[in-house]
C-alpha cells in the first residue's frame, strides 16, 4: 500500500465513481424535470379542457334561466288573463 502506483489507482478510481455518481444523478435530474414538464402540460390541457366545459355550461344555464324567465312571465300572464288580476 506504499506503493505510488497503488495510490494512484485508487486516486482514478475514486475520481470515476465520483463522475460516474455526478453523471447518472445530473441524467436522471435532468429526466425527472423532463417528464414533470411533460406531465404539467398536460394537466394545463386538461384544465383548459375543464375550463371549456365549464363555460359551455355556464352558457347552458344562462339559457335555461331565460327560458324560465319568459316562462314565469308567460304563466303569470296566463293566471292574471284567467283569474282576472289586475296589475
Amino acid at each position: 500500500m506504499t506503493e505510488p502506483q497503488v495510490w494512484v489507482l485508487i486516486g482514478v478510481f475514486a475520481a470515476i465513481m465520483l463522475g460516474g455518481f455526478t453523471l447518472t444523478t445530473t441524467l436522471i435530474l435532468n429526466a425527472m424535470k423532463a417528464g414533470f414538464t411533460a406531465v404539467d402540460a398536460k394537466f394545463e390541457a386538461v384544465d383548459a379542457k375543464f375550463e371549456a366545459m365549464d363555460a359551455k355550461f355556464e352558457a347552458g344555464f344562462d339559457a335555461v334561466g331565460v327560458k324560465l324567465e319568459h316562462l314565469d312571465r308567460d304563466v303569470s300572464a296566463l293566471m292574471r288573463h284567467t283569474f282576472g288580476i289586475a296589475e
